[in-house]
């Protein structure tokens, strides 16, 4: 698993000044120069009629599907997924790339606003790769995680590692981090997000770090079980 990050610092993640509009920022790049949101993220007009219970999965880029056309994203295919298993309710995809747990906290209140009954949480890869101090991070996953729990959301929350450069001490701490907050807020964990995707041909993109669609429908498949238990029929 540690070799996924090896492959997000080593594959040229860098701030892209030519996006255009419907394209994502890298998952690397400072939070500061990812500001708006990525297009997966936007709701559609007949969204905003869509009177369903919704499931929000809030993230960084790897949420948000950077990389991937419009629709591949792993919360659109947890959308399918959950529909043909006849469950009722609104994925809707709060990810934006090069998103820290920081970010997250700053975007709290547009998640809240959109009253989910489950909310799955991903983050923690941007602030592995700044080295950012893990006592930081690990203060915002828990206000992220313990604020929605507190407004009476279910939370799932998904794992990240890092690689072995960044040394056995940080990267214990750094995973340590996502089991702690699952055992104190009693919530289902998936360690590792894209278990069974990295290293596999043809499930990640050229970068090797991000989900290729065929990866992200795995993805979907990894949080699907951990969802359906907090849902109703």
């Amino acid at each position: 698993m540690s070799l996924l990050v090896v492959a997000l610092s080593q594959s040229g993640c860098r701030p892209d000044k030519t996006t255009k509009p419907s394209e994502v920022a890298d998952s690397s790049q400072p939070a500061a120069e990812s500001a708006a949101p990525d297009a997966a993220s936007l709701p559609s007009p007949a969204a905003t009629n869509d009177k369903r219970p919704v499931i929000v999965c809030f993230g960084d880029s790897l949420t948000a599907g950077y990389g991937t056309d419009l629709g591949q994203s792993y919360p659109d295919y947890l959308q399918t997924d959950l529909t043909a298993e006849g469950y009722n309710y609104r994925v809707v995809n709060e990810g934006i790339s090069g998103n820290t747990t920081k970010d997250g906290v700053d975007r709290l209140d547009r998640v809240l606003a959109l009253k989910p009954v489950v909310v799955v949480v991903e983050f923690g890869g941007n602030d592995g790769l700044r080295g950012l101090r893990i006592e930081d991070s690990r203060t915002n996953l828990d206000r992220i995680v313990g604020t929605l729990k507190a407004s009476g959301t279910k939370v799932v929350l998904a794992g990240i590692t890092l690689p072995p450069d960044y040394g056995p001490d940080y990267i214990k701490q750094f995973n340590d981090t996502y089991a702690m907050l699952a055992t104190k807020y009693h919530v289902p964990i998936l360690p590792f997000l894209l278990k069974g995707v990295f290293g596999v041909e043809g499930m990640m993109q050229a970068d090797r770090t991000h989900a290729t669609s065929a990866g992200n429908q795995i993805v979907a498949k990894n949080v699907l079980p951990l969802v359906t238990p907090l849902l109703k029929k």
